[in-house]
């Protein structure tokens, strides 16, 4: 569940701290107060798009900071290695000036879409135009799947049915007519005659261009290895003779004075060093020795490499993976008769399969379509729709090209609100009030299988009013049982079914408009339920119907336990 937020110059809020309960809770305030703003900053936390606008002007930077309590996001962070020990998720998403954002989870820097993945997990924001997911009839079979907990049968015939898109793909690689056929066997045994006396070496390319930048620079070279060796080693006054001089002489002192011997031995490291090196610089002296014919085949081999590089705009290793792929298909081709013989019987014989798993999907769709119908149907009636027929329709394709990613089924959602109308596509036959209450059912129906803990409804009461209202308030609280649920809304009747409310308010100092945020105890609740009733002019009528609002839903919050 959501916590705690805090937010520090998102729009006309400068800084705001609310602590969450369980249950439902509800956000009311005059229109432009600022409501729609702390949506706003909880997607921003969750990870999705944010818009420098959002920074409260003369501000540097914005800031969201939200904490969550939640075991699916301890578990994922566990597996992105984020420290969540103590049980608590906190979130956090900087926005500035210039557009750029950063996230962090318990302090540890994240991208965008780790917060996304996450926020998904820890609360499900429903605005007021993302009913058009859910009235979008391509996520429809989705919906269904999640619903009916077919994910298992749906990668089991995946699985089936990506082996059968592979075994097509391979069989249209492998059929053409002969005059193609034939084009494209001459082309791969000239590539491979053309690699193969190449004989390319992977690393080779280097070695030889470091042979010869060595030949190149070969002059400079000797001279100074000559001189170094000269004052090294090949002189009666090298470093190497007197250091063996001086080693003599040490050793000779050291009959009078024992004390030397361990001068002695640091003179002879010093002399062996130097042999060491002189040997060095002699095998490096002897590599110099060359002649311009290896120059020569040194730059033609060059040459010939780059020049297959660049035909066919790859390096040394993948010119040996050409060769390796450009003989196993001409293979392929040489054998494609009696391949393409034997991927028609392995085609047929996964497809048969795959249809076999695709029928045992349909029939758990069906069965899941028949729950999900009464359901809705069920949810619709409670929010006084008592006429509304709803109905998933499951359409199953047949014939060659009946198979695709998802199974062999087309889903769509369609009902009836009231009564002797034809079924149609929600979008079409609700009006703007059963809309709301539409949406709110079938949020209400898939949010038992999605795992989030966390409900924000933002204005989900569009449309709505009377009796319909008070059903939607219900419907919330019972809702609000098992998961924690924030609404954003402008009825009384929902403001008073909440066990939290919470008031918006605008004000302007000093020239500048601020945005405050506070938990109302009752007697606010009661001056907030009135205005909501009827506007600024509160009379004791209207502070009496209020009371007796906040009464009447007490006792049926007090009924759902």
């Amino acid at each position: 569940m959501l916590k705690t937020l805090h937010i520090e110059n998102i729009a006309v809020i400068e800084r705001a701290d609310v602590e969450f309960s369980a249950g439902l809770s509800v956000l009311t305030g005059e229109t432009g107060a600022g409501k729609s703003i702390i949506i706003d900053s909880l997607n921003a936390v969750l990870g999705n798009r944010v818009s420098r606008e959002l920074v409260r002007s003369g501000a540097e930077r914005a800031s969201v900071t939200a904490s969550f309590e939640s075991a699916q996001a301890e578990r994922w962070c566990a597996d992105n290695e984020i420290d969540a020990d103590d049980g608590e998720i906190i979130l956090q998403r900087r926005i500035s000036t210039d557009g750029k954002s950063t996230g962090r989870v318990n302090g540890v820097p994240v991208t965008a879409s780790q917060l996304r993945e996450l926020g998904a997990l820890l609360l499900d924001i429903h605005g007021q135009n993302d009913g058009r997911q859910l009235l979008d009839e391509r996520r429809h079979l989705d919906y269904l799947d999640a619903f009916g907990e077919c994910g298992e049968a749906l990668a089991a015939y995946r699985e089936t049915y990506d082996a059968y898109r592979a075994l097509v793909r391979e069989s249209e690689r492998l059929s053409m007519d002969e005059a193609e056929k034939q084009r494209l066997e001459e082309s791969l045994r000239y590539r491979i005659a053309e690699l193969s006396k190449a004989e390319i070496r992977p690393g080779e390319e280097a070695e030889l261009t470091e042979r010869r930048d060595l030949l190149r620079n070969s002059e400079k070279l000797t001279e100074h290895i000559s001189a170094a060796l000269a004052a090294l080693y090949d002189s009666d006054s090298s470093a190497v003779a007197q250091c063996g001089n001086a080693e003599y002489n040490v050793s000779r002192a050291g009959a009078w004075s024992a004390d030397l011997a361990e001068t002695e031995e640091i003179i002879r490291s010093a002399r062996l060093a130097l042999e060491d090196a002189s040997e060095r610089l002699r095998e490096k002296q002897q590599l110099l020795d060359f002649s311009p014919e290896e120059y020569d085949r040194l730059e033609e081999r060059l040459a010939q490499l780059r020049r297959l590089e660049k035909k066919y705009s790859t390096d040394e290793e993948g010119l040996a993976a050409l060769l390796a792929d450009s003989e196993r298909r001409l293979d392929e081709l040489e054998y494609a008769g009696d391949r393409l013989a034997q991927l028609e019987k392995e085609t047929a014989k996964v497809y048969a399969l795959a249809e076999k798993k695709a029928c045992a999907l349909t029939d758990i769709r069906q069965a899941a379509a028949k729950r999900l119908e009464e359901r809705v149907v069920g949810e619709l009636r409670d929010l006084s729709m008592p006429s509304v027929r709803f109905e998933v329709r499951l359409l199953s394709r047949e014939g060659k090209n009946a198979l695709s990613a998802s199974g062999a089924d087309e889903v769509s959602f369609v009902m009836s609100a009231n009564a002797g109308e034809a079924l149609g596509p929600i979008s079409r036959i609700a009006s703007g009030g059963e809309l709301s209450r539409i949406m709110l059912a079938l949020k209400n129906v898939f949010a038992e299988k999605d795992g989030v803990d966390a409900l924000i409804f933002d204005e989900i009461d569009t449309g709505v009013s009377g009796v319909a209202a008070q059903r939607v308030a219900e419907k919330l609280a019972s809702l609000g049982r098992t998961k924690q649920v924030l609404c954003v809304t402008h009825l009384p009747q929902i403001a008073a079914m909440a066990q939290q409310q919470y008031l918006v308010e605008k004000a302007e100092h000093g020239g500048r408009t601020y945005t405050n945020i506070r938990l109302l105890d009752r007697e606010g609740r009661r001056y907030e339920l009135a205005r909501l009733s009827g506007g600024d002019m509160i009379t004791d009528i209207q502070l009496a119907g209020a009371e007796e609002l906040l009464a009447r839903d007490e006792r049926f919050r007090a009924s759902l336990s």
